[in-house]
């Protein structure tokens, strides 16, 4: 999971972030009451945002209940309840982290993975069957996504980020089942996990080179092996055209979707919150390179 997908907190209003603050506590309490206390520790906004935007295509009018939480045991928080798109939203969660998981038993075999990819195995058993077809489906990509990875016979990112843009779209479509809005849907959804994807692997690069780990940007722009803080001076304006050509489409396919309920939210994030993300992501490598430069400068 990665929580990349939020809302530009500038451009929001106060009684939508209020609401954005209920959807969260309220997938919390959903996973709390589906699968237990332990598996809240992965709650993120990427899930929360996948709610919301579910739940502007359900005509339902909210109910909301104030109470405390484990986390903040003085003052009362909001919660979103009886929201069956959180429900939806909350199996996902589990079933995201579990394969996150189980790939990481693979690539770094820690004993810490192989407790944790046990332990929510059980709650994956927790989860309706008729959601073996999403999960199937999930697993069927991820699977892809990996056998890409480690084979690292790729030429592009556009052909690496695609099992992941595909997840995505089909996480929006089982759901919303509105066959005039499908191609928007779609076309929303895989941009976005391409999207997702690439963020991460950019905002990871110094790390996984470092590390000597898998890095889709690395292993595909950087054949020559050249040191980090070269390479992301070279590649920064490429990542950023892909990001914001990713973010862009996702504006354009959100624009064909006749959304009323949560439009200002979900405006904000299309139109502000991949971008701000974007240059947050940006600005905090040129940030670390010039304090590296900086250091240097002062030990000569």
């Amino acid at each position: 999971m990665f929580g990349y997908v939020i809302p530009y907190k500038m451009e929001l209003k106060i009684k939508d972030y209020e609401k954005i603050k209920a959807y969260y506590c309220g997938l919390c309490r959903n996973i709390k009451y589906n699968f237990g206390n332990v598996p809240r520790i992965t709650l993120n906004y990427d899930t929360t945002f996948l709610a919301i935007l579910l739940d502007s295509f359900n005509g339902n009018e909210e109910k909301y209940i104030k109470r405390n939480c484990i986390l903040h045991p003085i003052k009362k928080r909001i919660f979103l309840v009886d929201n069956e798109p959180l429900r939806y939203a909350s199996y996902l969660n589990i079933i995201l982290t579990y394969h996150k998981l189980l790939d990481d038993v693979i690539d770094d075999k820690t004993i810490r993975s192989r407790v944790f990819s046990s332990i929510f195995k059980t709650y994956l058993n927790k989860i309706p069957e008729n959601f073996q077809q999403i999960e199937n489906n999930i697993k069927e990509n991820l699977n892809k996504l990996y056998y890409l990875e480690k084979s690292k016979n790729i030429d592009s990112l556009d052909e690496l980020s695609h099992p992941f843009g595909e997840l995505t779209a089909y996480t929006i479509l089982s759901y919303i089942n509105n066959k005039e809005y499908d191609e928007s849907l779609y076309h929303l959804g895989y941009n976005l996990g391409k999207w997702i994807y690439i963020i991460d692997a950019y905002d990871d690069l110094e790390k996984d080179i470092k590390n000597n780990e898998f890095n889709g940007i690395n292993l595909i722009l950087n054949k020559k092996n050249i040191p980090y803080k070269d390479f992301v001076k070279s590649t920064n304006k490429r990542i950023h055209f892909i990001l914001t050509s990713y973010a862009r489409e996702c504006s354009r396919a959100f624009e064909k979707l006749p959304i009323e309920k949560n439009r200002d939210i979900l405006f904000n994030v299309f139109n502000f919150g991949l971008l701000a993300q974007i240059e947050k992501v940006f600005e905090t490598k040129e940030m670390k390179t010039n304090e590296r430069s900086l250091r240097n400068i002062g030990n000569k």
